[in-house]
């Protein structure tokens, strides 16, 4: 029998998570991002085979895919195939049994209910029966990875979750608009104050002490104030190559909407 085809826009490192839970529960998972991701936690986002042709994150590997025939030959190599196609258009080709929008926008930017036999919204944006048939909270707290089939996630705050006792401080944005340069690397030991980064020749500095565990890939473009950079204050440089307890999260809801709506469907 061969395995389900799960699609999933987007290869942060949220929907890398889930990618990652899905392969290994059996899933033939392929995924779509946009040709110059901007992605911060890069060691753990399958989007970077996108810039690289390849990534592994954990014990899993993902290839930059040309076409859903290549996408299909990488199944059979136990390899996640990653496609650049913003609009998502390979999915009338690869006829996925379930497709999960893991953009992480705030907003839905084209997915709709028919896309596939069952859709599944990750965050604010998406709302159960309307344009997708389930959607699974992103919001950190009591309803992380909570599964909602009627109505919508909880609506985006724009603080960052509570990790090590600091919320918006670990977060670090563009100081202007412009091309992000990198001055340090993901996983340095990172003091407050230091410059980590610089765009349009302003300097990004650290606001708190930690571990750099994510910052944005040389050359993007960026609009002042854009999120481009994460210190973990917990200082656990291994941190930095595991996937997060939320991904692992939402991830989970994800694939409970999948098997919720499989065994629906298997009774009918």
């Amino acid at each position: 029998m061969d395995k389900k085809i799960v699609l999933i826009r987007g290869a942060g490192d949220i929907a890398s998570g889930v990618a990652l839970r899905l392969h290994r529960a059996g899933f033939s998972v392929a995924m779509t991002e946009i040709a110059r991701p901007t992605t911060i936690r890069r060691t753990v986002a399958f989007s970077d085979a996108v810039v690289n042709g390849a990534q592994t994150v954990e014990d899993v590997t993902a290839r930059r895919a040309g076409s859903p025939e290549e996408a299909r030959a990488y199944w059979a190599q136990g390899v996640i195939p990653v496609l650049v196609d913003p609009d998502c258009a390979c999915r009338v080709s690869l006829k996925p049994h379930a497709l999960a929008d893991a953009i992480l926008a705030k907003r839905n930017l084209g997915t709709s209910i028919a896309d596939a036999p069952i859709v599944v919204g990750v965050g604010p944006g998406f709302t159960a029966g309307k344009d997708c048939h389930a959607v699974v909270e992103t919001m950190r707290g009591h309803t992380l990875g909570r599964v909602c089939y009627t109505g919508s996630a909880l609506p985006n705050t724009n603080i960052p979750g509570l990790i090590g006792g600091f919320a918006g401080e670990r977060v670090l944005r563009a100081p202007a608009d412009g091309v992000f340069e990198s001055a340090r690397k993901i996983g340095d030991r990172v003091e407050a104050g230091e410059t980590v980064g610089f765009v349009a020749g302003a300097p990004m500095r650290a606001t708190i002490s930690g571990v750099l565990r994510g910052l944005l890939a040389d050359g993007v473009s960026v609009k002042q104030g854009m999120k481009s950079g994460d210190v973990d204050p917990r200082g656990e440089k291994s941190y930095c190559d595991l996937v997060s307890d939320k991904a692992l999260a939402v991830a989970g809801g994800v694939l409970e909407a999948i098997l919720h709506f499989e065994a629906m469907n298997h009774g009918k």
